[in-house]
């Protein structure tokens, strides 16, 4: 099994802060809901640490405060290019560093957390705005996963 020991503090930094970067790519996709689609962030840190015991990785990683990149950017789609490739980057280290079936448990923690960000606020009349289900495939992507978590 995988722990954080494995990983720089750099690298896991990389692997702490892509779920939120999923996230924040989710809640800028459409406007409205930024309070409800944030809350729904946490809460799937939440739900992820009651699976305790499935995969140590993803246990350790769950088990931290959310981390999220700070800086500032200048637009939406510098913030979207960015997050893309900072999940890139957390795969790509958990490709070399992890076994399988714990990268296969992150992408789909990722893509979980995207789902209920997007979910979490009805936009004209949808559960999921056009612009997020576009945003969820890019971080789908970016993971590189063809699961429909």
């Amino acid at each position: 099994m995988t722990t954080k020991e494995a990983f720089s503090p750099e690298e896991w930094k990389t692997v702490l802060e892509a779920p939120t970067s999923a996230g924040m790519i989710v809640v800028t996709a459409a406007h409205g809901g930024t309070f409800k689609e944030t809350f729904a962030m946490s809460k799937a840190y939440i739900e992820a640490r009651s699976e305790h015991g499935q995969s140590e990785l993803l246990d350790e990683i769950v088990a931290t405060k959310p981390k999220t990149d700070h800086t500032f950017y200048h637009s939406h789609d510098e913030l979207k290019t960015n997050a893309l490739r900072h999940i890139s980057d957390a795969v790509a280290l958990l490709e070399k560093k992890a076994t399988p079936e714990e990268v296969e448990g992150y992408k789909k923690f990722v893509l979980t957390l995207a789902n209920k960000v997007a979910a979490a606020h009805r936009e004209e009349g949808q559960s999921v705005d056009p612009a997020e289900a576009e945003a969820i495939q890019e971080i789908r992507v970016a993971l590189g996963s063809s699961d429909t978590a």
